[in-house]
């Protein structure tokens, strides 16, 4: 696996989403890098990570896994994580999993594909989505996907970051994508599937949400009612890059959470 480290001190992993890589944090490992050991990473399919042909090596428990690998390698036995989207979820499954490897989860733009009454066409729809990736690569769908719904506000507030965006997708794999679309982001569990293991996950958590992000906005006020130690920011008229649109209010919040976790003072009980 791919990745970078900037910075010294407290370790920051950050996990990106789907249709990005290491390089759509740069916002974050520049601002946080003053204070902290930023590390990134290339996903498994995203290269320069390795993009394995088997569809068996993709999907949740590899990436939660992969977290994990990558902190064992660099000698971290603790760190805060920060994912979006398929990040995200992976950031969540990883507090589930290896709650004491986490200190603080940043937990942004989590829950596609959650909805329990569209569950079936959401894996339908990945499989479909998957094939056309395999055969069309990301030359053309990379710009559909930067005008999608969630998206296009990225276009609206920085164009030159929004044609960063699409340039470095259309850079991805459509092997390792196809196969991340369809075993991982087409497979995975919905959130919903987890209350019983999140009502114990006591991980200090923030979840992050643009509120034109229609749907994570409902997987979230569940998670904010069934995490015992999280909170739940909101950013106007933002939609699912929540760390790209918003970068000065992203690293803000993400600041002050991380500040209020290593002072003892996140818990309402404390």
């Amino acid at each position: 696996m791919h990745y970078e480290e900037t910075g010294k001190g407290y370790p920051i992993v950050f996990v990106h989403e789907y249709g990005a890589d290491h390089r759509e944090w740069e916002q974050q490992v520049r601002f946080f890098s003053r204070e902290y050991r930023c590390i990134t990473f290339d996903a498994r399919g995203y290269t320069p990570s390795d993009v394995p042909e088997d569809p068996r090596l993709y999907g949740q428990d590899f990436a939660a896994a992969d977290i994990a690998a990558v902190m064992r390698h660099l000698g971290i036995p603790k760190a805060h994580i920060v994912g979006l989207s398929m990040g995200a979820f992976a950031t969540l499954l990883f507090g589930i999993r290896y709650p004491q490897m986490a200190s603080a989860l940043v937990v942004a733009g989590v829950g596609s594909g959650s909805n329990l009454a569209e569950l079936d066409a959401w894996r339908a729809a990945s499989a479909e989505r998957a094939e056309q990736i395999m055969k069309q690569g990301w030359q053309d769908l990379a710009l559909e996907a930067g005008l999608s719904p969630t998206r296009i506000q990225l276009q609206k507030k920085d164009p030159r970051g929004w044609n960063d965006f699409v340039a470095h997708l259309r850079e991805h794999s459509p092997l390792g994508s196809a196969l991340t679309q369809r075993w991982y982001q087409g497979a995975r569990d919905p959130v919903y599937a987890w209350e019983v293991e999140l009502k114990t996950m006591m991980v200090p958590t923030l979840l992050a949400l643009g509120d034109e992000d229609g749907p994570c906005i409902e997987p979230n006020i569940f998670l904010k009612r069934t995490l015992p130690n999280c909170g739940l920011w909101m950013q106007p008229r933002t939609g699912h890059a929540i760390n790209l649109e918003e970068p000065a209010a992203f690293n803000r919040e993400v600041q002050s959470f991380f500040s209020t976790v290593e002072r003892g003072r996140w818990s309402l009980d404390a």
